[in-house]
């Protein structure tokens, strides 16, 4: 099988296309044909290593994709081949991602993916929709499970609406009934939230955004899913309610957080840190049920008409779509693995 590699750390020309022995699949693993591969910022920053925790001479990169089952190991129900999948977390410990012909992954991390849903669907989810998931159920108050009507009457703040983590909060958020407000830089990317679902987007470069937040929720925001905490969080204290909470799973631009403490603790703001690998199984796990359900209610699309347009690379070109995440693609960058 074909498959990329990369055998030390370094910038994206470290990435080799090679020919590989196919995988077995081990107890309790399946192993997956990789339809489509896609590509986060938790890949390339993996690659370039700072530093390289992995342990393993060869790592072939990337956490989601999706494809179809084609084998499976001791333990698992034979009738699961031939089964559509979406992948997550599959360089999670383990040196074999998405990133190839063939994969294989515990049995857990390949979900089943409906008919009607593409394989673009599939490799889009992964990272960014369990992450949003994620931010969306840290809330003090609830709810920890994400279903429709499960944030009925609360409004949802997504900063950066046109990424692939914002766009998943606002179409999760829109299909738990929340009031979606999304904060963007220009026209362009107010678009692109409007038809992830945002109810209302607030360009934050123009005017007095707090003022046109609050202007829709007198009350304040209950949840703000933050990309640029040091950039960001002046405007999110201003908006959020008492007792609100800012889930932050990153901090793009890289200023530095000060916080007014207490600001912070009239407000009893709850500031939630998160990433996927150390948030628990349990989260995971029911980020991973949430997920499925809403993929199976049509409520996660994605391209150009449902917010989040697709760059797509073939498999020989993954250096280059590793080129377009770490210079801020808009969209959600693809491989094409296999047809």
């Amino acid at each position: 099988m074909k498959a990329i590699i990369y055998r030390h750390n370094g910038g994206p020309d470290v990435l080799q296309l090679v020919e590989r022995d196919l995988p077995a699949p081990g107890p309790g693993e399946v192993r997956v044909r990789v339809a489509v591969s896609g590509v986060n910022p938790a890949d390339w920053q993996a690659r370039s290593g700072a530093p390289n925790r992995s342990g393993f001479p060869e790592v072939t990169p990337h956490l989601d994709g999706a494809g179809v089952i084609d084998a499976v190991g001791e333990g698992v129900d034979q009738s699961r081949v031939g089964q559509r999948v979406w992948l997550f977390m599959a360089t999670a410990g383990r040196p074999t991602g998405t990133a190839a012909e063939f994969t294989v992954v515990p049995a857990g991390q390949a979900v089943p993916l409906p008919d009607e849903a593409g394989f673009d669907v599939g490799a889009s989810l992964g990272v960014p929709a369990l992450t949003a998931h994620r931010a969306l159920t840290v809330a003090e108050d609830g709810p920890r499970r994400l279903r429709p009507g499960a944030l009925d009457g609360r409004v949802v703040l997504a900063a950066g609406g046109a990424g692939a983590v914002g766009h998943a909060v606002i179409q999760l958020a829109r299909w738990a009934g929340a009031t979606v407000i999304s904060t963007i830089s220009g026209p362009e990317k107010a678009r692109l939230a409007t038809a992830a679902g945002a109810h209302h987007v607030i360009n934050y470069r123009e005017g007095d955004p707090a003022a046109q937040i609050r202007e829709i929720a007198p009350d304040g925001v209950d949840i703000v899913a933050e990309v640029a905490l040091g950039a960001n969080l002046e405007l999110d204290l201003a908006v959020l309610r008492t007792r609100g909470t800012i889930s932050t799973y990153a901090n793009d631009g890289g200023k530095p957080v000060e916080l007014d403490v207490l600001h912070n603790m009239v407000l009893n703001t709850r500031l939630q840190f998160l990433v996927l690998y150390t948030a628990g199984s349990e989260a995971r796990a029911a980020a991973v049920e949430d997920v499925a359900a809403a993929v199976r209610g049509g409520a996660l699309p994605v391209g150009e008409e449902y917010g989040l347009p697709l760059v797509r690379f073939p498999l020989d070109r993954t250096a280059d779509a590793h080129r377009a995440v770490e210079s801020g693609a808009v969209g959600k960058v693809l491989v094409d693995v296999t047809s």
